[in-house]
């Protein structure tokens, strides 16, 4: 319940199909939000690009909304908090525009230029081990091989389009470039700074850029932002974006956290070896923990968090609700009706609805979700998506509810390596994202994980509500204590034992096909690895 004139915190999650912005009081609670999408690029070689112009006039547009909605006048703004996908690079010149597409998280263009400089021999799954040794003392991890973390971006940039590697006053991740338009200022957070790999963590109160890592990445210190805390106020909104925002000019600025750190706030599992799992386009299952540890076989580590003197287990699987939307788009058509009665207009309902009736395990088919290769638990850019053991009795029921169980398979597969890392079971995971949404595949994952899966009350909004939760407690109105008694648990979803003996083998069986068949996807796609 908000009361009249309550101090409210605008935030902005800019997702990778695009930003919502959302007022939201101090204690949590979403007033209201809007979303405007963004299109993806897609381009030769393993490119992923996104305009950054395109990102800022869809937030102008649903804060628009969100004035017109009576939002910003239900209490005064006393701050403005952004978070955003995470591992991306936008070139910015010395008068603060763009000087090229933002590349992001998915594009693997830099894979060639990462591999040179992390090579060597003798070699440890692909690292020369002199390099590797000094890269998981300063940092906890490793660049991943597959050329998707903005050291990789901008080695590419360098090396592909040296004029824009030369006119580059910053390279900045999406948050950051958030930051610099609604403050002029050039800065990253601790924590957004990590997936370049080029700083020391060793302190996770006082990280700094490691003047070693810059020298062996060949990558000019003058072209990266200076580095503040999660916490910091980084100054004022500047007034002629407050104009374009509808906002009172001066309002604070926070530093704020990329999304995975956002989510893990927004999740309500904030408290030390308390998981979550996250379903969006992409996904990952995490915690906290209070120290600094490297699984480099299985592409994970114990990274900076938006929580002064906290770590939280970093990893990622390429595609979940990726698949739906496939799925959608690629599988179903607009002129389709499965089940009748124009159920086409709503999809995702209809999924569900589909997977409702299917038994449990599809008929024994099983779908892999690497549409886009995979980062955890292997690192493997060249393995692909595929639908096994079809017959004569599938249906396309079956397939929809194998695609939902696919993803639920890959999210166990991390499981295990995760709980191996903590050293711990998870008594329960936390779900948020799109994907937590659906009820069945709620389910899916609490029977798959053998876990209860807790449901967040506005799944959705978690990275929303993460982002307002850290201003809010930077301006002293609540403490990261506070977090999970302020997080309502909509629903919990208990395993279902009968379907323990179907899914542990079919569990099996998805490991198998990947053991069996990477050979083969790393053959059929050597060209674009």
């Amino acid at each position: 319940m908000t009361t009249p004139n309550e101090k409210c915190i605008l935030a902005i999650d800019l997702g990778t199909s695009g930003p919502k912005v959302a007022v939201v009081t101090t204690d949590g609670t979403i007033l209201g939000s809007e979303f405007e999408e963004v299109p993806i690029h897609l381009v030769a070689n393993g490119g992923a690009e996104q305009e950054p112009g395109h990102w800022w006039q869809a937030i102008i547009r649903a804060c628009s909304r969100l004035k017109e909605r009576g939002f910003f006048t239900r209490g005064p703004l006393v701050a403005i908090s952004c978070t955003s996908q995470w591992s991306g690079t936008v070139a910015v010149g010395h008068d603060g525009q763009p000087l090229t597409n933002a590349i992001i998280w998915m594009d693997s263009r830099g894979a060639p230029h990462i591999r040179k400089i992390t090579g060597g021999q003798p070699q440890i799954a692909g690292y020369g081990v002199a390099n590797l040794l000094r890269w998981v003392r300063l940092t906890g991890g490793m660049p991943g091989q597959s050329g998707k973390d903005p050291i990789s971006h901008i080695l590419y940039l360098k090396h592909a389009h040296p004029d824009i590697y030369e006119s580059t006053c910053k390279f900045l991740e999406p948050k950051d470039y958030l930051n610099l338009r609604l403050t002029g200022k050039y800065a990253a957070s601790f924590d957004s700074i990590t997936l370049h790999w080029l700083t020391d963590n060793r302190d996770v109160s006082n990280i700094r850029y490691s003047d070693a890592l810059l020298q062996l990445s060949g990558i000019s210190r003058s072209k990266l932002p200076d580095l503040k805390p999660s916490l910091d106020i980084l100054g004022p909104v500047l007034p002629e974006v407050a104009l374009e925002l509808g906002v009172e000019s001066g309002v604070p600025v926070v530093m704020g956290t990329p999304d995975v750190q956002s989510a893990a706030l927004g999740s309500g599992a904030v408290r030390d070896f308390q998981g979550h799992l996250y379903l969006g386009t992409s996904s990952w299952l995490t915690c906290h923990v209070p120290f600094k540890k490297t699984d480099l076989f299985h592409n994970m580590a114990s990274l900076p968090s938006a929580i002064p003197g906290k770590y939280f287990v970093a990893n990622e699987q390429e595609s979940a609700g990726a698949c739906l939307n496939y799925l959608k788009n690629n599988i179903l058509r607009q002129e389709d009706d499965v089940g009748g009665a124009g159920n086409i207009g709503q999809p995702y309902k209809l999924f569900d609805r589909i997977a409702e009736r299917v038994e449990a395990g599809s008929g024994r088919v099983i779908f892999t979700p690497w549409l886009y290769g995979e980062r955890t638990p292997v690192e493997d850019h060249s393995v692909r998506a595929g639908f096994y053991n079809q017959s004569l009795q599938t249906t396309r029921d079956h397939l929809i509810r194998a695609v939902f169980e696919g993803v639920a398979y890959n999210s166990r597969w991390l499981l295990q390596y995760v709980e191996k890392f903590i050293n711990r079971r998870f008594d329960a995971l936390n779900v948020i994202g799109g994907g937590a949404k659906s009820d069945i595949w709620c389910q899916i994952h609490a029977d798959v994980l053998d876990r209860p899966i807790r449901k967040v009350n506005q799944p959705m909004q978690a990275n929303l509500r993460g982002a307002a939760f850290l201003a809010s407690i930077v301006l002293g109105h609540m403490t990261f204590d506070d977090i999970a008694e302020r997080t309502q648990i909509e629903r919990v979803f208990e395993p279902n034992s009968a379907n323990r003996e179907i899914y542990d083998l079919l569990f099996g069986e998805f490991l198998n096909i990947y053991k069996q068949n990477k050979g083969i996807y790393r053959r059929l796609n050597l060209e674009l690895v």
